[in-house]
């Protein structure tokens, strides 16, 4: 089955408002960052977000954010993004905070057809026993918090059941993909990326290379066709776009940090 869709456009054309979306990428590596300018261009709004985090430099998924499209966000990390914090407690935004490594399994369980899990990973903190603030209010006020989440132990030590995470589509970006959808990712851009291509109902890839089926060993195949609806080949400028979002190079003497 020949996946390829010719521009990214026509392969997000049917992301409606209030969609859910589970977006690989870790800061900056990996993003499918010609999707989601896609995305923006259908004027979407209210959009569910998962991924670990929510873009940086105005870049990803901070386009959306920015421009007020995303209603609310399950993630594990905000770091420097001042918009999505000020956007957080300022009660613009529902912001789920997760354990990194358990959203990971929450992405791959969702893919797996596992509905939910045990985890030792938040037992005893507000994650287990509720009350992680999800959206503010007036004057600072939670107006909306997680509930408590069941507890059980095995072998004499507590887990938490946490849900598999299943979105309405999933945007990844990788190194090289086929016809087919079987994709390979490159490096540290692996990420999140196959996570969330697996919890997405309707996964589209952005690939840097395009080939042929047979193109990729089989052996080196990352992510199976199987959880792959569409493919979207990149530019050669857009395949080679990739920021960093903090390079140093060197720590002088003095303790300053050289950049590139």
């Amino acid at each position: 089955m020949d996946k390829v869709v010719a521009t990214a456009a026509e392969a997000i054309a049917d992301v409606r408002d209030g969609a859910s979306l589970a977006v690989g990428g870790f800061g900056l590596s990996g993003v499918p960052e010609v999707l989601i300018r896609a995305v923006h261009a259908t004027g979407a709004r209210g959009l569910t977000v998962v991924s670990n985090n929510c873009g940086a430099l105005g870049r990803g998924l901070a386009v959306l954010l920015a421009d007020g499209r995303i209603a609310r966000v399950t993630g594990s990390y905000i770091g420097a993004n001042e918009e999505f914090a000020r956007q957080y407690l300022s009660g613009e935004l529902e912001v789920e905070l997760v354990p990194q490594g358990t959203l990971a399994e929450r992405l791959r369980a969702g893919g797996a057809g596992i509905p939910a899990f045990y985890t030792p990973a938040g037992v005893g903190t507000q994650v287990a026993d509720g009350g992680l603030p999800l959206r503010y209010g007036h004057e600072d006020r939670v107006a909306a918090a997680t509930a408590p989440k069941e507890v059980r132990e095995f072998d004499r030590r507590a887990y938490v059941l946490e849900r598999g995470i299943r979105t309405d589509f999933a945007l990844v970006r990788a190194a090289r993909g086929d016809r087919h959808g079987n994709l390979v990712f490159a490096r540290s851009a692996r990420n999140f990326n196959p996570l969330a291509a697996m919890a997405g109902r309707v996964t589209v890839a952005e690939v840097e290379e395009l080939v042929e089926p047979g193109g990729i060993d089989p052996d080196h195949v990352h992510l199976p066709g199987v959880f792959v609806q569409r493919v979207v080949p990149l530019t050669p400028e857009q395949a080679a776009d990739k920021p960093v979002e903090r390079r140093i190079v060197a720590v002088s003497p003095a303790g300053e940090e050289v950049r590139n």
